[in-house]
């Protein structure tokens, strides 16, 4: 299949030496679309801007960015287009009236969405001629521009190369590798244990109210637990590559104990216990799938079966 990269196609070594020039079109002015324009006017970029509300785009237009009044008008002013939108259904919509203008152009798709979607996409824009990198900000809006940032990219190695300036005006950034699933993939997995774990901190601070602790009280210990849980994950890494769940730690059936009295002192404060009782059905599913003598991490397979009989 011809990728259109240089190897395939010599013209297009042009292009990619167009990621070298301080030009880019973004599209899409949420929170994180405007804090990427505004960092890329400050270091000296120019910057095409479109969006479907257009009011969004008037403060930063007054700060040096040029508006675009239509999309293939914004395709058309630079090689590379940044898109901040709310999935990758929102990309269709609106590339769909200017893909004649996609040939050539190189898309690099900061939305969230699944690994699937993105595949999906990725495909999508190829037959019109166009390269997708994908990208998952670690950061908020606040972060953008700042050191210690970063975002998750993957597609086409020599489209992510001949813009890794550019993309690195707004983050770090941390390319995974060709397959343009690969940076949601990465992207979710820490949505996954952040909402997770935040959840489970608010849920917390719940039980601490419910006794009269405040949440400043709560402060230093909510810390202390979760910043255990680096030397924990350290700890179970290598026997989970292995696939081994000694209980010579700790047992799957010490943690039902566990999280029973979890559920019982929520119920007892009165408060919503279903987030723990859901933790608890997943211990007990564990349990009967005759792991009581592992270790929690034998859970990891409990997971694992879900997708089996999914398949």
């Amino acid at each position: 299949m011809n990728t259109g990269f240089p190897k395939d196609n010599p013209q297009a070594g042009d292009s990619y030496a167009a990621g070298h020039s301080k030009s880019v079109t973004l599209i899409g002015l949420g929170p994180m679309g405007q804090a990427m324009a505004r960092v890329l006017l400050d270091r000296g970029y120019a910057v095409t801007l479109w969006n479907r509300t257009p009011g969004k785009v008037e403060e930063l237009v007054q700060q040096g960015a040029v508006r675009a009044e239509t999309v293939g008008g914004a395709l058309d002013a630079n090689e590379l287009t940044i898109l901040s939108l709310t999935d990758y259904d929102v990309m269709y919509a609106i590339f769909e009236p200017a893909s004649e203008q996609l040939a050539g152009k190189t898309i690099v798709n900061l939305s969230s969405d699944t690994p699937a979607n993105a595949r999906k996409a990725a495909e999508w824009l190829a037959e019109r001629g166009a390269h997708l990198v994908t990208g998952g900000v670690q950061v908020p809006p606040s972060g953008i521009g700042q050191s210690g940032s970063y975002t998750y990219y993957s597609g086409p190695r020599e489209a992510f190369e001949a813009y890794k300036e550019t993309l690195e005006v707004l983050t770090g950034t941390d390319y995974r590798g060709e397959d343009p699933g690969l940076s949601m993939v990465y992207y979710q997995i820490q949505m996954d244990m952040f909402w997770t774990s935040m959840l489970s901190y608010l849920h917390a601070l719940a039980m601490a109210d419910a006794n009269g602790i405040s949440a400043e009280q709560l402060l230093p210990y909510a810390s202390a637990t979760l910043s255990s849980l680096p030397g924990f994950i350290a700890f179970y890494t290598p026997r989970l590559d292995e696939g081994l769940h000694p209980g010579d730690v700790d047992r799957l059936a010490m943690g039902v104990a566990s999280v029973q009295h979890v559920v019982h002192t929520a119920e007892d404060a009165g408060i919503d216990a279903a987030l723990p009782a859901a933790v608890l059905q997943i211990f007990r599913r564990g349990m009967d799938q005759g792991y009581a003598g592992n270790s929690f991490t034998s859970l990891i397979e409990t997971f694992k079966a879900a997708k089996v009989r999914n398949t």
